[in-house]
């Protein structure tokens, strides 16, 4: 009878044949090893125990921990697993190591120990579902801060003509719509790099930087040729790469703090998420770029015969008009809300695809 092959992210293990393959290309493992790894995967989502190693791996030689230690050890170098943030072999302290990644027999079922209904999707699918989740989620909060930003707009007296629903349409529209455009960026940036590196977290900051400069660089352009073209003038500074590649470097930052915080709960992993978008939403107008309320002042500035006015936000801090303080306060709340919106999307789009915690 034939030995049953493993599929488990990218890699597929064929106890029978002695053969761990990552793509179709072969992952050097001695035979110790590779049998070890065979337990692990036999039995996944169940506590392997030191005593089984030692009975099942090295069949009775007498070893010390630090044999077993170095096998982990090497199995999660080749499989660029990580022992801080595990996505393979978990350690349970003082009792041994568990396989935690969802794991299908060949034939696609299954194998056993796996959770019911959780299946590894191809490394393809998983880009596209985390890239997709992601700007979602970034359209949301900026749906959410387009509404905030419609009612400060829509409270003040308007010319004859314009209603204060028209007011909050365009205002929403316009921040979900740049959010979207902006998540989309920055999620399928992070997710690329994680499917092009095999080796995903290790990539992330470089896939959000390049991914929202890029997008950034092409909305800001696009919007200064529509100013220009429409109304003969353009509004200068608005959002564009610079602001771009700090919030997608932030993002890929929330995104690790997630993942290091695998054990507390959802709310609280998000939360923490959004605490670097939220020092880069803060830190992006004292330094003199503009997040998405900053722009929207800069168009008001730009067309004085508008009446686009977010003075009822200055108000709130004390101020005439929309000055630092509110560049600041706003800009730290778009981060924290968009970043923990990207995540948040992305660690539920995981959760479905792979069955992670």
């Amino acid at each position: 009878m034939t030995a049953a092959r493993f599929r488990f992210d990218r890699f597929v293990l064929d106890p029978g044949n002695r053969r761990l393959a990552l793509d179709g290309r072969p992952v050097e493992l001695n035979a110790r090893y590779l049998d070890a790894l065979a337990l692990l995967v036999r039995e996944q989502g169940q506590l392997v125990s030191k005593d089984r190693f030692l009975d099942e791996v090295w069949r009775g030689v007498p070893v010390t921990d630090e044999a077993l230690t170095q096998c982990i050890k090497t199995l999660r170098r080749q499989l660029g697993d990580d022992a801080g943030n595990p996505r393979f072999i978990e350690t349970v302290p003082k009792h041994g190591y568990r396989f935690i990644a969802p794991v299908e027999t060949a034939d696609g079922a299954a194998a056993a120990g796996a959770e019911p209904g959780r299946a590894s999707s191809a490394p393809w699918q998983q880009f596209l579902w985390l890239g997709f989740a992601g700007t979602l989620g970034g359209g949301i909060a900026g749906a959410i801060g387009g509404l905030f930003y419609g009612f400060a707009g829509a409270s003040q007296p308007l010319a004859p003509g314009i209603g204060a629903l028209s007011v909050l349409l365009v205002l929403f529209s316009v921040t979900a719509l740049v959010a979207l455009v902006g998540a989309a960026g920055v999620s399928f940036g992070i997710a690329g790099a994680d499917y092009l590196s095999g080796r995903p977290g290790r990539w992330r900051v470089v896939g959000g930087v390049l991914g929202g400069l890029l997008i950034g660089a092409v909305v800001k352009l696009l919007g200064l040729d529509a100013f220009a073209l429409l109304f003969g003038q353009s509004p200068g500074d608005i959002t564009g790469a610079a602001e771009g590649a700090v919030l997608g470097a932030a993002v890929a930052s929330g995104a690790w703090l997630a993942d290091r915080a695998r054990n507390a709960s959802s709310l609280a992993r998000v939360a923490l998420a959004g605490v670097p978008g939220g020092v880069a939403g803060v830190l992006i107008p004292m330094l003199g770029g503009r997040m998405m309320a900053g722009s929207l002042d800069l168009l008001a500035q730009t067309f004085p015969g508008s009446r686009l006015r977010l003075d009822p936000i200055g108000r709130l801090f004390g101020e005439d008009g929309f000055g630092p303080v509110s560049h600041a306060v706003t800009g730290g709340l778009e981060g924290l809300l968009f970043t923990g919106g990207v995540v948040g999307a992305m660690l539920l789009a995981r959760r479905r695809l792979t069955g992670e915690r």
